[in-house]
């Protein structure tokens, strides 16, 4: 006689194993791994799994601003980290980010420039406006 699983069990009746009913790709991690974690899985080779470790930090970014800034400050050899951590930390629209925010907005690299900004926007504290107005003042954008 065979026994259809519930729940809690899987096909072969162990509940040691269980992956219960969830679909997606990772197990989020507690919110104390969950930088590490997201940083392991954006640094992969595989894009998806490199997309992945984004969109898990990326609804939980204003909970680790002082830590997506000391990542983003840390890493130096991959550009397209860089940005990714820079969208992260203005989607957090924290005033911790400010100073690195406007220090970015005049950054010779244009896609960390581009980042810079649209967190100096969603940021919108007058801080991050008179930001936005030196950066346009110098040239820096349009």
């Amino acid at each position: 006689m065979s026994r259809k699983p519930d729940n809690h069990e899987c096909r072969c009746g162990s509940r040691s194993h269980d992956r219960g009913n969830r679909t997606d790709r990772y197990r989020e991690p507690g919110p104390a791994k969950r930088v590490a974690e997201a940083m392991r899985l954006m640094r992969k080779r595989d894009p998806q799994t490199a997309e992945d470790g984004f969109h898990l930090l990326r609804p939980h970014a204003a909970e680790h601003v002082d830590e997506l800034l000391h990542e983003f400050e840390q890493e130096r050899a991959d550009q397209g980290l860089r940005c990714w951590l820079l969208e992260l930390i203005g989607e957090a629209r924290s005033p911790a980010a400010l100073p690195t925010l406007a220090a970015q907005s005049h950054s010779e690299d244009e896609s960390l420039r581009f980042w810079a900004i649209h967190g100096l926007e969603l940021l919108d504290t007058r801080e991050a406006r008179t930001a936005l107005y030196r950066a346009r003042a110098n040239g820096t954008i349009p």
